[in-house]
């Protein structure tokens, strides 16, 4: 079988050994594992590693499981937006005689792979490649544990600055309209106060919740927003607890990319290699249009449609925790 990779999307830690599972799973079955280089517009630009029938040897990738970033590199593209972008990416397949395809990303990556089943004839696979864990079909997805990993390792240091002070620290992170990057950050780092886009945030609610904590005695507080929150970011949140009254003095603290790189955390390489020898294992079974995850310890295979049509609501009752250890 002939199989072509590629990551889409932001990068996550946990691609490339995601990427190591799947060419050397391929060698079960003797599979060409064709490498294209950045994403859905390498493939429009017939942009293969090494060139269109050269296999990745499994040697090739030997060391991957330590490295972030994307060995094969990703980029975001517009054009398997549109119908003429997917009939020209169906083409370019069928034309080098593909067999399969698996792509690594996120919600967009995903969405293209759906839309692409729907003009190519061959089979495709997604896998969950996102900090956001921002899709169903899947517990967690393939970069989330290190990027939790690493706002709390900030959030630690920045605790320190708090406490000597007595400040207010709003960190803003990442995980687009999905929660759930920022309450496990929050929760796992002893955060005081949470944003989200799941539960809208009232800023009078929380001037009460911090002059509260002032009564206590409290040192420090630690903020985390969520980027796609209803009332904005950090520095428009910090605007309006200011204008509000704030008993604290704050800064704001944009993480942003930071949380995208760094050495894959264990639970990420493990959960890469899990579902990228999942997927080669699925497509010799005859599966498409599916992405491969693991719920509740177990590897499934959900449906495209299924998994981009919910909107995980997890964050809901983690705010409701940090709420409950914010005393």
């Amino acid at each position: 079988m002939k199989i072509g990779v590629l990551c889409s999307g932001g990068d996550a830690p946990g691609m490339n050994p995601c990427l190591r599972a799947i060419i050397r799973a391929g060698e079960k079955y003797n599979d060409i594992v064709v490498g294209i280089r950045r994403g859905y517009e390498g493939l429009l630009k017939e942009d293969f590693w090494g060139g269109v029938d050269r296999k990745i040897d499994p040697r090739e990738v030997s060391g991957l499981t330590s490295r972030g970033g994307a060995f094969l590199n990703s980029s975001r593209c517009k054009r398997m937006m549109e119908e003429e972008g997917l009939r020209e990416a169906a083409e370019i397949l069928t034309n080098h005689c593909f067999d399969a395809l698996l792509t690594i990303g996120g919600n967009g990556t995903l969405s293209g792979a759906r839309d692409l089943c729907k003009y190519w004839d061959g089979q495709v696979i997604g896998l969950p490649g996102t900090i956001d864990n921002d899709l169903m079909g899947t517990d967690y997805t393939i970069g989330f544990a290190t990027a939790v990993q690493t706002g709390v390792e900030a959030i630690d240091k920045l605790r320190d600055t708090a406490g000597s002070h007595d400040m207010m620290f709003v960190v803003e992170v990442m995980g687009r309209r999905c929660g759930d990057l920022a309450t496990c950050i929050a929760l796992a780092s002893g955060c005081e106060v949470v944003a989200v886009p799941e539960v809208k945030t009232e800023i009078t609610e929380i001037i009460a919740d911090l002059k509260r904590f002032k009564a206590l005695g409290t040192r420090s507080i630690i903020m985390v927003v969520a980027e796609g929150d209803d009332y904005g970011g950090a520095a428009e949140i910090m605007k309006g607890l200011k204008e509000a009254g704030s008993p604290f003095e704050m800064r704001s603290v944009i993480l942003g990319h930071i949380q995208r790189g760094g050495v894959p955390a264990p639970a990420d390489r493990i959960l890469a290699t899990k579902l990228g020898c999942f997927a080669v294992d699925a497509l010799h079974l005859g599966e498409t249009g599916k992405m491969a995850g693991e719920i509740a310890g177990k590897l499934v295979l959900s449906n495209f449609d299924e998994v981009l049509a919910q909107r995980r609501d997890t964050a809901v009752d983690m705010v409701k925790m940090i709420e409950r250890m914010s005393i």
